[in-house]
């Protein structure tokens, strides 16, 4: 214990953060957050006439949804009120129908306290909004019932209290709670953007990543900039490099092996590239014991057959060596695999079957 305790110490004492790099780069103002540029500029404006409307993000994963509204927050109240003024609950909260009626709806009917509103001047020398948020993270996955006891809520107490819900998808939000929100798509991140993002934090975490490497953690992240941080921050610690980082501003530790494409695709579990140009050589030979050794081997090495059936509907439906009738048959064959992996079906069978039934089409990519 007191080993342990000597060397938390010693950590804080050295200036190193240790937290996640998905929090520690987490943008703290609107002109931080990454390629929402239309977004933003529209949150920007409505801070400028203190007239914030009901709120609704969508759009996938790691695209900056949850940032923005922090972001935005901090930037309306400064820390001295954010505490009392934003409310956040997320998926690990329960948020069924009784606390929908309890604790947000307590939350909302609070009046807003002049004094702050008068005596607190924020850096962008304006004093906070007369009203509350309420954020909602992932508001998808809230029950029916709870959403309609939200929106009498949202009504009732409008004049002070402002809500912002956040989701992957918008059909999931009750139409009535949907149509009293201002709606913002998030774009997933074009691969310029995430090329920056993840190249600046390589750079002051002091992580040697080649830019094959880099190339590889924009091509796996799909978008999704909180995946390809966390992979980066998987593959600085695999590799001994970054020491942790002490972040902007302060030295990080400076080591390690070089980062290279071979341990993106193993932090991300993805298949390399000569996995699935195997399977296609396998294929297409024809030969049901050479399918079957080459199968065998993938599944034993741990690859994801999942994401290998997205690489073979990356290369094989767009690629120009491919007929329209054989695309037509592979996608019918894909979608079943899918449905059967998904199901629970048995991964090394459904990948045999699914490469024999390639081999019959005759796939060539």
């Amino acid at each position: 214990m007191a080993a342990r305790k000597d060397k938390s110490q010693s950590k804080a004492a050295a200036g190193i953060d240790a937290r996640p790099w998905i929090e520690k780069y987490r943008p703290k103002t609107l002109d931080e957050v990454s390629s929402q540029e239309e977004v933003v500029q529209v949150l920007k404006r409505s801070m400028d006439t203190a007239n914030l409307p009901h709120l609704l993000f969508y759009g996938n994963p790691g695209t900056g949804k949850t940032s923005t509204i922090l972001a935005l927050c901090k930037e309306l109240y400064g820390p001295e009120v954010y505490k009392s003024r934003v409310l956040e609950l997320n998926a690990s909260d329960e948020r069924g129908i009784d606390v929908i009626r309890d604790k947000v709806k307590n939350f909302a009917r609070v009046q807003v306290s002049a004094a702050h509103s008068t005596t607190t001047t924020l850096p962008t020398h304006r004093p906070p909004p007369p009203y509350k948020i309420v954020i909602l993270d992932e508001a998808d996955s809230m029950t029916s019932d709870a959403q309609s006891a939200l929106r009498r809520t949202m009504e009732q107490y409008s004049r002070i209290t402002r809500f912002c819900l956040v989701c992957n998808y918008v059909s999931r939000i009750i139409e009535p709670l949907a149509s009293r929100c201002a709606k913002f798509r998030f774009a997933p991140l074009p691969s310029s953007s995430l090329l920056a993002r993840l190249t600046h934090v390589a750079a002051v975490e002091h992580v040697p990543i080649s830019p094959e490497a880099l190339a590889t953690l924009v091509e796996v992240s799909e978008g999704d900039l909180r995946r390809g941080m966390t992979f980066l921050q998987s593959c600085a610690r695999m590799k001994g490099a970054g020491g942790g980082g002490g972040g902007e501003g302060v030295e990080a530790a400076a080591g390690g092996a070089e980062v290279l494409p071979e341990d993106v695709y193993e932090v991300a579990a993805t298949p390399p590239g000569r996995v699935l140009d195997g399977l296609l050589e396998s294929c297409k030979s024809k030969r049901f014991d050479r399918i079957e050794n080459t199968v065998t081997e993938i599944v034993a090495e741990g690859w994801s057959v999942a994401g290998l059936l997205q690489q073979i509907t990356d290369r094989l439906l767009t690629s120009p060596h491919t007929t329209s009738v054989q695309k037509a048959e592979l996608a019918l064959q894909l979608s079943d695999c899918d449905k059967a992996l998904t199901d629970g079906a048995d991964e090394h069978l459904q990948l045999l079957n699914l490469a024999s039934r390639m081999s019959a089409i005759g796939v060539t990519a």
